[in-house]
């Protein structure tokens, strides 16, 4: 821990427009749109973010800006932004032409959370009009965004219209040393994907507190870590829906190794593929962070992962399968920050 004294428990929430199986994508854009408003009206949520990805089934949060603007528009209070926006996918001039004019729609409301891998695969990237190199630039591409958003373009006679002077706060995500070291150096707040990537928090986490040099916009460092809670009446419902989660996770792995891509999977393959083939162990190392459980185990749950990761302030994945039972997390979740 970097201080001996226990930080207040300050909430957000990661939402990536699930699309359950079968279901319209316009009503799943609609699920996350209420969620929102629900997460808005309950008044103790620090921020929501939506997740850049490509090439998924399961989620249509992949035009990120547009429905960053979608639900701030429906929302009033809560911050909404990217968690994050996939940095080498776009120019940045453009990233600050979108995010400025969120910021100039709905005020010191947006947040622009930037990330360096693809948010897909190698194939879907060439759709994107992007090489694997792109990634390389990633320093230098935060710098000139930066810059946008300010009023000081490192490209002389290029400015964002609108973008410049907005100052729309940036956020480094990752999860590895690499945005760690960056986000300290460039003095940004950090989040660790570790609702997904559990390998390396901690050490990506000390290595972005050591190293956090103060900047404009920071001036001591914010780690935000992110897990997966599904809260419920009773442990043993929470758990059950843990299951379903981690069922449709394997289905999903599946989808990408050629052998089983398109492959109508019935219930006793996807048993099978869970507990006994390294897609079930692949998706169950992804949950490491999970805490699924009644309203006392997720207070546990929450104040053992924010010592662990030594983070001052948690991104929940509301991860429960079906509006109703996301929506019963984030009553619960609401219960626990005020006490």
């Amino acid at each position: 821990m970097s201080d001996s004294q226990p930080r207040p428990l300050r909430l957000s929430l990661l939402d990536l427009a699930m699309v359950r199986s079968g279901q319209p994508i316009g009503e799943a854009l609609a699920d996350s749109v209420h969620l929102a408003q629900v997460a808005d009206r309950l008044g103790v949520f620090e921020r929501l973010w939506f997740a850049e990805h490509h090439n998924m089934r399961s989620i249509s949060s992949s035009a990120t800006a547009v429905l960053v603007g979608h639900v701030a528009s429906a929302t009033s209070q809560i911050r909404v932004g990217s968690g994050g926006v996939m940095l080498p996918n776009h120019a940045p001039l453009t990233v600050a032409e979108d995010f400025g004019t969120l910021a100039e729609l709905h005020g010191d409301r947006i947040d622009l959370g930037l990330g360096r891998a693809p948010g897909t695969d190698q194939a879907t990237l060439r759709a994107l009009r992007r090489s694997p190199g792109d990634a390389d630039r990633f320093p230098q591409d935060v710098a000139e965004l930066q810059g946008y958003l300010s009023e000081r373009s490192l490209i002389e006679g290029i400015n964002a219209y609108p973008g410049q002077g907005t100052q729309v706060p940036i956020y480094i995500l990752g999860s590895s040393l690499f945005g760690a070291q960056l986000a300290a150096q460039m003095g940004l707040p950090y989040a660790f994907a570790s609702h997904f990537a559990p390998d390396h928090l901690q050490a990506a986490v000390a290595a972005y507190r050591d190293g956090f040099t103060p900047s404009e916009q920071l001036d001591q460092p914010h780690v935000i870590a992110a897990l997966n809670v599904i809260a419920a009446d009773t442990t043993d419902e929470a758990e059950a829906l843990l299951d379903q989660v981690l069922r449709s996770r394997v289905r999903s792995l599946a989808g990408r190794v050629p052998q089983l891509a398109g492959a109508d999977l019935d219930d006793e393959m996807v048993e099978h593929l869970l507990h006994d083939s390294p897609l079930g162990q692949q998706a169950r190392h992804m949950a490491t962070y999970t805490v699924a459980g009644d309203r006392e185990r997720v207070a546990q749950g929450l104040a053992d992962f924010q010592r662990l990761a030594d983070a001052d302030e948690l991104m929940v994945a509301n991860v429960a399968p079906g509006r109703d039972a996301r929506e019963r997390t984030l009553g619960v979740l609401a219960d626990l920050t005020r006490g």
